[in-house]
């Protein structure tokens, strides 16, 4: 049997991930998310893209210092100042990669670039060039590929393997493929290029059409050997492929195809897909695939008799191996601060410092005297709440009484800290809810709307904590906020200031040069 290629991966949650509206990651939640992406062991971690803004560039060179085993990859537009700022912030990493990247559809470059396709070409070429100074591992992306002409492709991408690219990316930047027609493109651009062989092919795919995932397992049928994805799907509109779909895939049909995944640690999965949905507030649908609550669930008698006499007569794959019910702890109020750190570092949070260790465990323990057995899914929440509050208090909650009955307003009294000084209204509200959010900003006026209020149980039971996710828009800027609590209403006050704070604090929301330009 001949030995199978290597399938990189290549994980972009941190950079296109955080494109999803809302979805900013300050500097920390990257680096907590990085550390568990390198214990997945995935190939490449795209970190960002340090031309954006000091905060994006200073999250990049926190991520490169922070990662060892993973290469880690910054983003830049083909002009000297992106290219120059990726290669400044990635040059403490151990392991460093440039992604450049021009469109190349007659659409994008006559529209949105105004240049001709020889200038594309030129300042391709001139990118890939200067991204070698300083690294070697430069990967090059036409971008909107997809709808690019195939003699044009094949021109530009024969010139920056030339130049220096030893990774040549496919994008189908606005979702626009079917998984036939972009396989035998990658399978083409592979025949037609004369110097192919001196890159390994890598492919992007958006979830527009809902066939991101599709459309990169085909391209990898087709010989492309890096597939760049996020955890969950995430991304900019639709979405992204998902990691977790793709190698799993991949690793269950090894029938099929003739490259794998074994160096993914997959029992990391599930842990790692918690984090980013707790990080970023975007709830994970329960009938997702692999990382869902009802991926291994069973309700139909006939699907429930077959597990039980034979799993795989319903069963693909086995629970255990994403991460499902894998060295689970339950704590409780008995669990001491050792018990409690362990737990955490296998979960990959990790603290800055003594100080934040020992606000969580507190929050831990008041916590375990609410809730008997606490769970990964409520550390994650927990972990997540409190560091926000530690980072950000420039409004703090102090106190709140909700009043609702039948036949009666709600009512809601608060005391607030705002810039060290205590602040106390109380309002009536539509709902509790209602009435907190309206007590809130009787204080802090921060002309912020509301633009999403959702509440998800971390697990199960009626003492399960409560994490409410907020989304906020102001001035065009949108924020969210995540809040855990076994009280729903409180919770949900955590969420809306958490999200308050984000636009007053250090994580204030910033403007992506993606918005104009991406890949």
């Amino acid at each position: 049997m001949n030995q199978k290629d290597h399938l990189i991966i290549f994980d972009t949650t941190l950079r296109d991930g955080e494109q999803s509206p809302g979805a900013s990651m300050s500097k920390d939640e990257k680096i907590r998310i990085a550390k568990s992406l390198e214990k997945l062991h995935v190939d490449v971690i795209e970190a960002g893209f340090p031309a954006a803004s000091p905060g994006d560039f200073e999250s990049v060179a926190a991520v490169a210092a922070s990662v060892k085993d993973s290469t880690v990859c910054g983003l830049a537009r083909a002009t000297d100042n992106d290219i120059d700022a990726a290669g400044k912030a990635l040059k403490v990493a151990n392991s460093a990669r440039i992604h450049t990247f021009i469109a190349t559809s007659p659409l994008h470059m006559e529209k949105k670039l105004r240049m001709t396709p020889d200038e594309v070409v030129e300042r391709a070429v001139y990118a890939v060039k200067r991204a070698r100074n300083y690294t070697d591992n430069v990967e090059f992306s036409p971008e909107d590929a997809g709808r690019s002409e195939l003699d044009f492709l094949c021109r530009v991408i024969e010139a920056t393997i030339d130049a220096g690219a030893s990774t040549i990316n496919i994008p189908d930047t606005v979702g626009y493929n079917l998984p036939d027609r972009f396989g035998q493109l990658i399978y083409d651009l592979r025949e037609r290029v004369p110097n192919s062989d001196k890159a390994i092919f890598s492919v992007h795919c958006h979830n527009d059409l809902g066939l991101a995932v599709a459309n990169s397992l085909s391209a990898v049928l087709n010989g492309a050997r890096q597939v760049e994805c996020t955890i969950n799907g995430l991304g900019e509109r639709a979405g992204n492929a998902a990691l977790e779909e793709v190698v799993m895939s991949v690793q269950t049909r090894q029938d099929i195809f003739d490259c794998q995944v074994d160096h993914i640690d997959t029992t990391q999965i599930v842990n790692c897909s918690r984090l980013v949905s707790n990080i970023t507030g975007f709830p994970v649908q329960p009938n997702k695939a692999i990382v869902g609550a009802n991926a291994f669930a069973h309700e139909s008698g006939i699907h429930q008799d077959g597990v039980i006499k034979h799993r795989e007569t319903y069963e693909i794959m086995r629970a255990e191996e994403v991460g499902w019910n894998a060295n689970r702890m339950v704590l409780g109020k008995h669990s001491g601060r050792n018990a409690f750190s362990q737990r955490l570092q296998e979960l990959g949070c990790h603290f800055n410092s003594e100080k934040e260790l020992n606000a969580a465990f507190a929050s831990f323990k008041e916590l375990a005297d609410k809730k008997h057995e606490i769970y990964d899914e409520d550390l994650q929440a927990l972990i997540s709440d409190t560091l926000a509050n530690e980072k950000n208090e420039t409004v703090k909650l102090l106190s709140l009484k909700v009043t609702s009955e039948t036949g009666e307003t709600p009512r809601a009294a608060l005391t607030l800290s705002v810039n060290n000084e205590e602040c106390m209204v109380d309002a009536s509200g539509s709902g509790p809810v209602d009435a907190v959010y309206n007590a809130i900003e009787k204080i802090v006026h921060s002309g912020a709307h509301l633009q999403l209020y959702s509440v998800n149980n971390v697990t199960d039971g009626t003492d399960s904590q409560a994490e409410v996710n907020v989304r906020l828009e102001k001035e065009g800027h949108i924020i969210t906020g995540q809040g855990a609590d076994i009280d729903i209403v409180i919770a949900s006050a955590k969420a809306y200031i958490t999200a308050l704070n984000r636009f007053v604090g250090k994580n204030s929301p910033r403007q992506h040069p993606q918005k104009t330009e991406t890949v």
